[in-house]
């Protein structure tokens, strides 16, 4: 059996802010600071968020009542389409595929660090897809994974 040292807790901080700093300097934080700022700067983005923060307190308060309210299908056709409006702006779409990429990138790191320790160990993910291409549930249960029991 290989004998393992101990990590002193100074170098394994260290170490930590050493990758965080290669984050902040990689493509992908670079390409998302961009392209938020250039989010923040299309005019009709913001006028649009604007426009959607207010139908979506309209919407709330319809939502109380549900479809009995009279204007519940009306505001919610609104709400609707000025969500898709402000996500079919260019800088909206270029924002969300960076968002995308950094996210990816997190996850990438997160579960190198993760399964250097065990397979079994779940890393979140905003994607959907990459959480169900990691590791199972560590449970046996019924996703098919398994956990070997002590002999």
């Amino acid at each position: 059996m290989e004998t393992l040292e101990a990590v002193d807790m100074t170098q394994l901080i260290m170490g930590s802010h050493e990758l965080s700093t290669m984050i902040n300097q990689s493509r992908e934080v670079s390409e998302y600071l961009e392209a938020k700022r250039q989010m923040e700067a299309d005019e009709e983005v913001q006028r649009l968020l604007v426009v959607f923060e207010a139908k979506k307190e309209q919407y709330e308060d319809v939502q109380r009542f549900g479809k009995y309210h009279p204007d519940y299908n009306h505001i919610s056709k609104e709400v609707r389409e000025l969500k898709r409006n402000i996500e079919l702006r260019d800088s909206v779409q270029a924002f969300k595929r960076a968002e995308d990429a950094l996210d990816e990138l997190l996850y990438q790191v997160s579960r190198t660090i993760a399964h250097s320790v065990s397979e079994t160990i779940k890393v979140p993910s905003n994607n959907p897809f990459l959480e169900a291409q990691g590791s199972g549930c560590g449970t046996g249960g019924s996703c098919g994974c398994s956990v070997k029991k002590p002999s």
